[in-house]
């Protein structure tokens, strides 16, 4: 008798480790986390995406929370470095009762740093603040990204802008490192599709100042169109050097030089450059009611004015309650990423593209439209595009498949 009591017991804990334990998740709470740089480089950014993760986080609470469970939202202040993002991932982890799910995390270098913390808890990274392909690739079923890549956003927006312009001669400047390179590739990517070529390709170090050089050699190409794989200061500092020696490409760059920081930092010399972009940045007085009620709202509570990360984060955590709350009461992280594995999310106020997702789709949305700085203030100049057309069709290996080079608004 007491050795089948014994084996039974056994079977019962064999059990209860095999079942699957969401961390982060009482009674009362869902518990989630949120690493930002507040006090480095990007600390503009990261102040703004946590008020509006903030910002969401209360409403709902205001609400009753989910399903009767209070949103409480852990935030880490990393500086932007790597090696700081772990030791934040490794710090909500290991306390009790650790994170469900690391939401908005910004940066590439420090997701993919803190991201091993995380899946080895089984906590699950939801739509990063960046468009990096390793937010979603390789596929694991903790990793879920919203963000149209770098890579992506290029290989559109670099040949329509050519064949719409009529232009012969584009050329790039990029960051040395990983987020130029996607930004490079995704240009010569696109640019094949169309018989095209880049002319010029420069580049520079993290933290130059002096882009002389640079300017000097795509001036002497006769480039027509410059793609930036730069972000604030650098974009800036190219445009201003170019307009300073007579040298007036259209400039294009990616998402990461869409900020109102851009046309604050440069005024004029900054007018015309065109952006990738999804969400639009959240004027106060914007033509859209919807809009202008959500950002006057946000300014209530902070008492500062919106931007387009204060959207992204509060983007991130509305997607992710909306998650949440179709799971229903039993949330556990496999009940949450089969109903991932399902979701839609319509295009919202802000414009941002509609999100599909499925068992073989981590990445929402691969497309991006584009807005340019018109008297000082970014508007949007396009919807997002096709080919031919046609909407891109998702394969079974959820991949899309774009069969011409032609393209339109869709």
């Amino acid at each position: 008798m007491k050795l089948k009591l014994a084996f039974l017991a056994l079977l019962a804990a064999a059990g209860t480790a095999g079942a699957q334990v969401a961390p982060g998740v009482t009674k009362n709470e869902i518990v989630l986390g949120t690493i930002q740089d507040l006090s480095g480089p990007l600390a503009s950014y990261g102040k703004q995406i946590r008020m509006g993760m903030q910002m969401r986080v209360d409403e709902a609470n205001e609400m009753g929370g989910v399903h009767g469970r209070k949103i409480r939202l852990l935030i880490e202040d990393d500086g932007y470095d790597p090696k700081k993002s772990v030791l934040a991932a490794q710090k909500m982890v290991s306390q009790e009762p650790g994170i469900f799910a690391m939401v908005g995390h910004v940066g590439t270098a420090q997701n993919v740093a803190a991201m091993p913390v995380q899946i080895e808890k089984h906590v699950i990274n939801f739509f990063p603040i960046t468009a990096a392909r390793e937010m979603y690739e390789p596929q694991h079923k903790l990793k879920w990204a919203n963000a149209a890549t770098y890579y992506d956003q290029m290989r559109i927006a670099a040949p329509r802008l050519v064949k719409d312009r009529n232009l012969a001669k584009p050329c790039i400047i990029y960051q040395d490192d990983d987020f130029g390179m996607e930004v490079m590739r995704g240009a010569e990517a696109g640019l094949k599709t169309i018989g095209k070529q880049l002319v010029e390709k420069t580049s520079y170090k993290r933290g130059a100042t002096d882009f002389s050089s640079q300017v000097a050699r795509m001036k002497a190409a006769g480039c027509d169109m410059v793609v930036l794989g730069t972000i604030i200061r650098e974009t800036v500092g190219t445009m201003a050097e170019s307009r300073k020696t007579g040298f007036n490409p259209l400039f294009v760059g990616s998402s990461a030089v869409y900020t109102d920081l851009i046309p604050k930092l440069g005024g004029k010399l900054t007018e015309g450059l065109f952006a990738t972009m999804t969400s639009q940045h959240p004027y106060l007085d914007s033509a859209e009611q919807p809009i202008r009620f959500w950002a006057t709202k946000y300014k209530t509570r902070t008492n500062e004015d919106p931007t387009v990360f204060s959207v992204y984060g509060w983007g991130a955590m509305e997607s992710f309650l909306k998650v949440a709350y179709k799971v229903g009461p039993n949330l556990t992280t496999d009940s949450f990423v089969k109903t991932m594995e399902g979701m839609t999310f319509p295009r919202d106020m802000f414009g941002t593209a509609e999100l599909t997702f499925g068992p073989n789709k981590h990445l929402g949305n691969q497309f991006s439209r584009l807005s340019q700085i018109q008297d000082g203030r970014w508007k949007v100049t396009s919807d997002y595009v096709a080919f031919s057309g046609l909407k891109p069709t998702l394969q079974k290996d959820g991949k899309w498949k774009v069969e011409s080079e032609f393209f339109k608004d869709q």
